[in-house]
């Protein structure tokens, strides 16, 4: 499985250069030796369609590797039988400051991921951690700026998950709604770019509301603005350092808007766990310190 960079153009084309600074990151991942799809609790998901979970295992690894050779941190939860999505570790938990809020999954399938998270939150020494009363699916519908705690609702997530949320991390928090049902979770159709006093994000406007589109020009007026082909192949579920983004290996119309921003987009495979509606950012939690 190969990973491409995109080479730099001139500087001149770059001016936020400055300000893309890569950071040390800590992730959490769990890897898919149970992956299939069984059900569907989303678009993306058809069970008649064949599932190669070999392939699956080698395309995150090589998602894995990619972090790792960027000089980040990667601990791995183990995987149980019986729970093809625990892969997409981003939905079980939102971890800001040494604080952990739990996972509440709306769908029964996935419901028992929660609790495997949690122990591993337990065993791990994280002594500040809350189980959310409200249906709360972390990571897929929220976002930390820095800043802000962005929070998607419409289809997962509730709303009143995003007041529980800023009662348990202690950061504020702007709640976005959700419009498309292919774009389910917030991490489907926007990513922090850049963390900070100057955050960055990328999104795709369609998938929101107006209002909520109001608010993203607001807060957020040099965006990087996505299209349907880059929200089709859920370009939107990238992972970004402050520098390095890396992106599903279709996004490449995304991978150009960003380098003419300044970052150094990675292309990688990850085409298998799609198939649950999954991307890089959806396989990845983030330690937010």
């Amino acid at each position: 499985m190969s990973v491409s960079t995109v080479a730099a153009p001139d500087p001149v084309q770059r001016p936020d250069t400055a300000e893309n600074v890569p950071t040390r990151r800590h992730y959490v991942m769990c890897p898919p030796e149970h992956f299939t799809v069984e059900y569907s609790i989303n678009p993306w998901m058809n069970p008649d369609e064949p599932v190669d979970t070999e392939l699956a295992m080698s395309q995150w690894r090589e998602l894995a590797g990619i972090y790792r050779r960027l000089g980040h941190t990667v601990d791995t939860v183990p995987p149980q039988p019986g729970l093809p999505d625990m892969v997409f570790s981003a939905n079980s938990a939102t971890v800001i400051g040494g604080r952990v809020l739990g996972a509440r999954f709306r769908s029964p399938e996935r419901a028992p991921e929660a609790e495997h998270f949690r122990r591993w939150f337990s065993t791990s020494g994280y002594r500040d951690l809350v189980m959310p009363s409200r249906i709360n699916e972390a990571e897929g519908d929220f976002a930390w700026t820095g800043q802000l705690l962005l929070a998607g609702s419409g289809f997962r997530t509730d709303p009143q998950a995003h007041a529980e949320a800023q009662e348990v991390l202690g950061v504020p928090v702007v709640s976005l709604r959700l419009t498309d049902p292919r774009y389910y979770h917030l991490d489907t159709a926007l990513f922090v770019l850049r963390k900070g006093d100057r955050p960055q994000v990328a999104y795709y406007p369609e998938a929101f509301s107006e209002g909520s589109r109001q608010v993203l020009r607001r807060l957020f007026p040099d965006a990087v603005i996505a299209d349907s082909a880059d929200a089709e192949c859920l370009g939107l579920n990238g992972v970004s350092d402050g520098r390095n983004v890396v992106l599903p290996s279709e996004a490449t119309g995304l991978a150009e808007r960003l380098r003419a921003h300044g970052y150094e987009p990675l292309l990688t495979d990850i085409s298998e766990l799609r198939k649950s509606g999954g991307g890089p950012k959806c396989c990845t939690m983030e330690l937010h310190e």
